[in-house]
């Protein structure tokens, strides 16, 4: 699982639920099976539920549906959601995963009437892929090349009626035409602290953790406003709580547990504060190139920018700027630093007006 549990993703007519371990199956009972159970999203809930009754009525497949949001807030859920709303069966795959027009065609073809398609990172998905599927979702056609060169024939393959449930964590790398081919675009963001504690009280429920309330509200603090690394961080505090303490999930609990593996009050990790202490300590606050912090911390660029940047910037600890990065003030303060005297709240408007922008 991804959103609310931890693999990316399971087959559930290849191990049923009876074949799993107790454990296991408390654990594929995370995820919500209906949009009623779903918890925060309310507008993307309550637009979905429109979309599938007026299908339902209409005895039609539903429009294409794209999900579009930082990973880990609930896009395969509600995939699996609209499948079980509709009551048909569910086909997972991902962009990376489909390389040839082929590999599609096959998917496509094995579709029952109504059956739900998700592709998860469908921005990552071959060209070639990509236009393929804008007949079978425009048409419910595909056409397969057989042969090669001038002797090469198109065989036109009808398909059953599907919908399409596309997943990405960059809209922006979509192209215009595969955008535009799905009728409905739902734009998840991040779980306010109540949604995130409802949530760790019900995961808690069904992994039968004992846990007060000041207890979730202190992991649901440190989430980041995502269920998943929630659902991941009430996990290990179980763990703490079961072999360190009497296995009752307090605040004093969670406060250690979570001090323990690295987690800071607002959700800082390890990386995370390895990055914001680099760019204080050994560059002044900045700015900084991209290519230089992640050197100082011993990780490629891509993990800094897309793994530790999103949730310090969103936090205003960090700012990007056309002349690198800058520690924010409240950065220096998170750290427990004084700021320079030159602010670096003003150096961040200086820099926003410099077009030099080396990195």
């Amino acid at each position: 699982m991804d959103e609310f549990g931890e693999e990316d993703f399971y087959e559930p007519d290849i191990v049923s639920a009876q074949a799993m371990p107790a454990e296991a199956r408390a654990e594929a009972g995370v995820r919500p099976a209906k949009l009623e159970e779903l918890i925060g999203q309310a507008r993307v809930r309550e637009q979905l539920e429109l979309l599938l009754s007026g299908a339902q009525q209409r005895s039609a497949a539903p429009d294409h549906i794209l999900l579009s949001g930082p990973p880990g807030l609930g896009k395969t859920t509600l995939a699996m959601i609209v499948a079980a709303e509709l009551g048909v069966s569910l086909r997972q795959t991902s962009g990376p995963a489909i390389e040839r027009s082929g590999d599609l065609a096959a998917v496509l073809t094995s579709l029952g009437p109504g059956d739900v398609l998700f592709i998860d990172e469908i921005h990552r998905i071959a060209r070639p892929a990509e236009e393929l599927l804008y007949t079978a979702m425009e048409d419910f056609r595909v056409d397969v090349m057989v042969g090669k060169g001038p002797g090469a024939t198109a065989i036109p393959l009808d398909l059953e009626p599907f919908t399409l449930v596309g997943a990405t964590t960059r809209s922006g790398l979509l192209t215009g035409p595969l955008r535009d081919r799905f009728g409905f675009v739902g734009q998840l963001d991040f779980y306010d602290p109540p949604e995130l504690e409802s949530i760790v009280h019900r995961t808690a429920r069904i992994l039968s953790v004992d846990i007060t309330d000041s207890g979730a509200r202190e992991i649901a603090g440190r989430s980041r406003g995502t269920p998943r690394i929630a659902n991941r961080l009430l996990r290990r505090v179980r763990d703490f709580a079961q072999v360190r303490a009497d296995g009752h999930v307090t605040q004093e609990v969670a406060s250690a547990a979570l001090a323990l593996y690295d987690v800071d009050d607002i959700g800082l990790d390890r990386l995370d504060r390895a990055v914001l202490t680099a760019l204080i300590e050994s560059f002044g606050g900045g700015p900084v190139g991209l290519t230089t912090l992640a050197v100082a911390v011993g990780e490629e660029p891509d993990t800094v920018e897309e793994v530790c940047e999103p949730y310090l910037v969103r936090s205003g600890l960090l700012a990007r700027t056309p002349r690198g990065r800058v520690a924010t003030v409240h950065g220096w303060r998170h750290l427990g630093r004084t700021p320079p005297r030159a602010s670096a709240a003003g150096a961040v408007q200086a820099a926003l007006f410099d077009e030099d922008e080396t990195e």
